[in-house]
């Protein structure tokens, strides 16, 4: 697992075994095909994606993936997201099960659309 604090999410990534790896790359890829124009980043030693704000935070855990959408995008999908272990603005995704990566890609649209919408009321 990681020690040092990570520059950038290659780095982030790269500090998991490869089967890890594997499930973060495709979160990743995930994220980048549903927010296209989101910037990459480390925040909170976290990859992260940004666009018009935070859009969502990403980590691995030794037994799950954590997804970070702020507390509107987990209170937007609770239905689907019921089934998970979760917080007020987290949700884990444990590494044994397939991970939703649909789900995922609703989430990020809905947080880009959501992030859009605060620049436009500003």
């Amino acid at each position: 697992m990681e020690t040092k604090k990570p520059e950038n999410i290659d780095e982030y990534i790269g500090g998991f075994p490869n089967d890890v790896q594997e499930i973060l790359e495709k979160v990743r890829m995930t994220i980048q095909k549903a927010a296209p124009d989101a910037k990459e980043k480390i925040s909170y030693s976290m990859p992260a994606f940004e666009q018009n704000g935070i859009v969502v935070y990403f980590a691995a855990f030794k037994n799950h993936i954590g997804l970070y959408a702020l507390p509107s995008g987990h209170e937007a999908f609770a239905e689907e997201l019921s089934k998970y272990k979760s917080g007020k603005g987290s949700v884990q995704f444990p590494l044994k099960d397939k991970i939703p990566y649909d789900l995922i890609t609703k989430i990020v649209k809905f947080r880009v659309k959501e992030n859009l919408e605060k620049v436009k009321k500003k």
